[in-house]
């Protein structure tokens, strides 16, 4: 039986059946930064994460060995390059980009819009992939962003094919296609469509966005 033990400041470290403490306040540490955070103050993090800051200080010590974590000459944080490696692991585990990404450089030049890929995880959905478009005026989105899952046609779309019952998701399963204006942000409008994988496996959804005033149902 794993019994607790007690860290240099204080706090207790549980090992149990759903894991580790002190590698979930590592992981609460990265999950601080958001793609706005270009780096964090040793207070930001604390203030997000609710650690303690001789904490932090220990367990960043192990995530900049790693490569997961930089302290800059400030002495403010950043994601170190480790991370970069495991987002393009990740990617690829996907999808094939070879195969993604010139289809949605060809639809959005073909339509002038952005285009987006996005995949679940959980409630919410994640960017994996990005085109933008040309226009001045665009809907923009970076790799990495965390939308939810039931607002936008990239997330029914996700949702419908991940088995959500009732409407409007048994009617994008029959029609293998979303379009939402102004539902997750009312100036904004998208069409959404499912990406499979061998065997029918769904991979994620492929969704082409810009202003209401362009892409709406008339669009299509």
């Amino acid at each position: 039986m794993d019994s607790p033990s007690k860290s240099a400041d204080g706090e207790i470290d549980r090992t149990s059946a759903d894991g580790v403490a002190a590698l979930d306040r590592a992981i609460a540490i990265l999950d601080a930064f958001t793609t706005d955070d270009r780096s964090l103050s040793l207070a930001e993090i604390a203030a997000r994460t609710g650690l303690y800051k001789s904490t932090i200080l220990r367990l960043a010590n192990s995530l900049m060995r790693g490569r997961l974590l930089e302290r800059l000459d400030n002495g403010r944080y950043r994601v170190g390059p480790a991370t970069f490696r495991l987002g393009a692991l990740y990617q690829r585990s996907v999808v094939a980009v070879d195969i993604l990404l010139p289809i949605m450089r060809d639809l959005s030049e073909r339509s002038w819009e952005s285009v987006a890929f996005y995949v679940r995880s959980g409630d919410v959905r994640t960017c994996l992939y990005r085109v933008e478009s040309k226009h001045p005026i665009r809907y923009t989105i970076r790799e990495g962003d965390v939308l939810p899952l039931l607002l936008g046609s990239g997330g029914r779309v996700l949702a419908a094919f991940s088995g959500q019952q009732g409407e409007p998701y048994e009617t994008i399963r029959e029609t293998c296609n979303c379009l939402a204006v102004g539902d997750r942000d009312p100036e904004t409008g998208g069409v959404s469509a499912p990406v499979f994988g061998p065997g029918g496996v769904l991979l994620g959804a492929l969704t082409l966005a810009g202003p209401s005033t362009r892409v709406d149902a008339a669009f299509l």
